[in-house]
């Protein structure tokens, strides 16, 4: 294996979580850890709890009940979120370090959080909220949102966090769908330098949400906003409610959140999360996958409205770390806000996209090399398929070749992973590694069938705590989404492959298959042949119908700053996939562009890309944050 790019240091081995369970359990290695917890995963999700010190305020009487669709977890068991994390003396320690979009920043300690969280659980009490009442949160990242979303799961009510940036249509649907009680908003918003009002968005989703009692709006920026009859200013709600409050016990399998899917195929698919199933997953994540102490900060670019904004929130505070929200643009106001943020707060876990790292990568590196990271512990990456050249660039001169890159995949169905690297083993670019321990996860053929060395479909066979009860008023479309394509087995939609060593490989979303004259692609593997051009710094591929091929391959590039657009660049890029992929899935077109749509998760939209490129509907467009990005496409040469 001379393709191995990182290995732990025995130190690093001695002082991880995840040695402390092997030892307790007999284990020798890697190999025999992951095979034991998914061969028996009932026993590896009681073991992993109590290693980790979850708080039940009655212990369960069975680990798991049923199997898959519908499986039960931590039966007769009862427990809160909040006094696994918030409620647990930790007093002066830091809980929250804000940084603004403006360069301000404030900080919190645990037991200030916690006195924000029992007010604010209070006058939601006040305002006659049940255990299962919704709850939407529209804000921007700061530290109120944390203090709303853990007050929500406090009194038992369900928190449903929606992204700032959503246009009143899709915070509307949400609200719809869930059946909110009260939504917590802001007046405005502050992205690159710019304040946006945000209240006369919230305003236009309210008017068609009859359900919604109140308004609560936070003065982020100091801005004059409409109020209505159902407004109330942040300081009004809070007046005059108790510092203490009672955390409510609550059934393992109550539900604390509804997290929707990006809605850019469809409607948004309300996926529902349990207290215990939540709480497993991302202390068990975080505890043995980023080896999290009470002595790290952990730091990941998100937003609430993303997975990883709950499960960040829930699984650092679980073990008493500092959790730094961020509420800007990673190149704003100039390349190094990141590593900034990274110097000053003496970050040790940084998670990002590789699509930001694309985007930070195109310029020099002496933007990064003039800061300290070196308090980084350790890398985090999710949400796409990694190109080798931006890999390398974040492992070499963000992590200084020191820090392992935790390359993580599952999604908000799950509320965690499917894949997950340990920091015990040694890492190749790219690689997940493998299994997330207590996931039963394989590769099928079309036919279903286990299969090595080639792509396949990435499948779950075993239940686990933290996957969604269903879609919200939509069971049907559940079973058919995951259990429709090979029965009784979670179908995932993600093209995987196991290489000859054992380490897991993932090549982006099946329904993102180009199929050229019979042979099959992913688009990160074409986007990925193009990145390593030194003149790219992003690059998007998808297929449209071709009358002799069934389909063909069309690329949009970004180039580095400095570099221009010409016909020898555009020739050399149609050699460079040729180069990695061969003649038959030579581009039909190379087509250059300022800028790529995305999502605030910085993912690019490749089903929006196509939508454009055939001048087809577009449907629904909330989940991209730079629209002007779209018209981009059809502005290509």
């Amino acid at each position: 294996m001379d393709d191995i790019l990182w290995r732990p240091s025995p130190e690093a081995v001695e002082r991880a979580n995840v040695t402390r369970f092997m030892r307790a359990h007999g284990m020798k290695d890697y190999d025999d850890l992951i095979r034991r917890c998914a061969a028996d995963t009932s026993w590896f999700w009681d073991a992993a709890l109590k290693d980790l010190g979850v708080i039940w305020d009655r212990p369960y009487e069975k680990v798991q009940e049923g199997g898959f669709p519908w499986a039960k977890w931590f039966v007769g068991g009862k427990l809160n979120i909040v006094s696994n994390c918030i409620e647990r003396g930790r007093g002066a320690k830091p809980a929250v370090l804000w940084n603004g979009d403006d360069g301000r920043s404030r900080a919190w300690s645990y037991a200030e959080l916690e006195l924000k969280v029992a007010r604010i659980a209070g006058a939601l009490l006040r305002e006659g909220l049940k255990p299962g009442d919704t709850v939407g949160i529209y804000m921007p990242m700061i530290p109120e949102i944390v203090a709303v979303f853990f007050a929500c799961l406090k009194i038992g009510a369900v928190a449903v966090p929606v992204f700032s940036a959503f246009g009143a249509p899709a915070l509307a649907v949400r609200l719809q769908d869930a059946e909110a009680k009260i939504l917590f908003t802001a007046d405005g918003v502050s992205r690159r330098g710019k304040q946006a009002p945000l209240k006369p968005e919230a305003d236009k989703a309210v008017a068609e949400c009859p359900t919604l009692r109140k308004v609560v709006v936070f003065p982020r920026l100091g801005i004059d906003v409409p109020m209505g009859p159902k407004d109330v200013a942040w300081n009004d709600f809070l007046r005059g409610v108790p510092e203490k409050v009672p955390t409510v016990s609550l059934d393992a399998e109550a539900t604390a959140l509804i997290i929707y899917t990006s809605g850019t195929t469809g409607k948004p698919k309300g996926t529902v999360h349990t207290h215990a199933g939540v709480l497993a997953q991302t202390a068990k994540e975080l505890g043995y996958g980023f080896d999290v102490k009470a002595e790290d900060v952990f730091f990941w670019v998100t937003d609430i409205g993303w997975m990883m904004g709950p499960w960040e929130m829930i699984g650092v505070t679980f073990f008493g770390a500092t959790l730094v929200l961020f509420e800007g643009a990673p190149n704003y106001p100039n390349p190094d806000r990141l590593w900034e943020i990274v110097e000053k707060d003496k970050v040790t876990h940084l998670g990002i996209s590789p699509t930001a790292i694309r985007l930070l990568k195109s310029c020099p590196t002496d933007w990064v090399t003039r800061h300290d990271v070196s308090s980084l512990r350790i890398l985090g990456s999710t949400g796409e398929a990694w190109d080798p050249d931006s890999y390398h660039w974040f492992f070499e001169n963000v992590g200084g070749k020191r820090c392992p890159i935790i390359n993580i995949s599952g999604g908000t169905e799950i509320m965690g992973c499917h894949l997950m690297p340990l920091p015990i083993t040694p890492l190749k670019a790219c690689t997940l590694r493998g299994p997330g321990l207590g996931m039963d996860v394989d590769v099928f053929d079309d036919d279903g069938k286990p299969i090595r060395g080639g792509i396949g479909h990435l499948v779950c066979k075993k239940p686990a705590p933290s996957m969604t009860k269903g879609f919200l008023k939509d069971p049907q479309r559940y079973l058919d989404t995951y259990f429709a394509k090979f029965p009784g087995v979670w179908y995932h939609g993600d093209w995987a492959k196991v290489d000859a060593d054992g380490y897991w490989f993932l090549y982006g979303r099946s329904d993102d298959t180009i199929k050229v004259a019979g042979k099959r692609v992913g688009p990160a593997e074409v986007e990925s042949a193009l990145i390593e051009h030194a003149d790219v710094a992003e690059a998007a591929a998808i297929g449209v119908p071709h009358e002799l091929k069934g389909e063909t391959i069309v690329c949009f590039v970004v180039l580095k700053p400095g570099r221009v657009p010409s016909e020898p660049l555009r020739d050399a890029l149609h050699e460079q996939v040729v180069k990695h992929l061969g003649k038959t899935l030579k581009p039909e077109a190379v087509k250059f562009v300022k800028l790529l749509p995305k999502t605030r998760s910085a993912k690019i939209v490749r089903g929006t890309i196509k939508k454009r490129y055939l001048n087809q509907p577009l449907g629904d467009t909330a989940s991209v944050e730079n629209l002007d990005a779209i018209e981009e496409i059809g502005r290509a040469t």
